[in-house]
């Protein structure tokens, strides 16, 4: 499994806007062969920043599969004009560390 991972910046004043097509959006790459999650998360620091993360069984299913695909381009639609700059766009491979989920309570020994 790989991780997609991009920061987004929104332009100013329009992060509702965003949130609401991204809502939208969200099942046209969820509907993609190879997709295994996504989370978008704001950013505390700054309103207009958004962290995107995709997990995909393999590289190929979004480079290849999703982008190649008509539900890109109606995601490029969407979404693609909120942001201002263009994201840079990475792949990561397996975790090297993982510790345990952060929401679950850890039990003592």
């Amino acid at each position: 499994m790989i991780l997609e991972a991009a920061i987004l910046s929104v332009r100013p004043g329009e992060q509702g806007a965003f949130e609401q097509a991204m809502a939208e959006a969200r099942p046209l790459i969820a509907a993609s062969p190879g997709f295994r999650g996504m989370e978008v998360r704001s950013c505390l620091e700054d309103g207009r920043r958004y962290l995107l993360l995709v997990w995909w069984e393999r590289l190929e299913d979004h480079t290849q599969g999703f982008r190649g695909s008509d539900r890109y381009a109606e995601w490029k639609k969407r979404l693609h004009h909120f942001y201002d700059p263009f994201p840079v766009v990475e792949h990561f491979a397996a975790p090297l560390v993982v510790q345990p989920d952060p929401m679950r309570p850890v039990t003592p020994g």
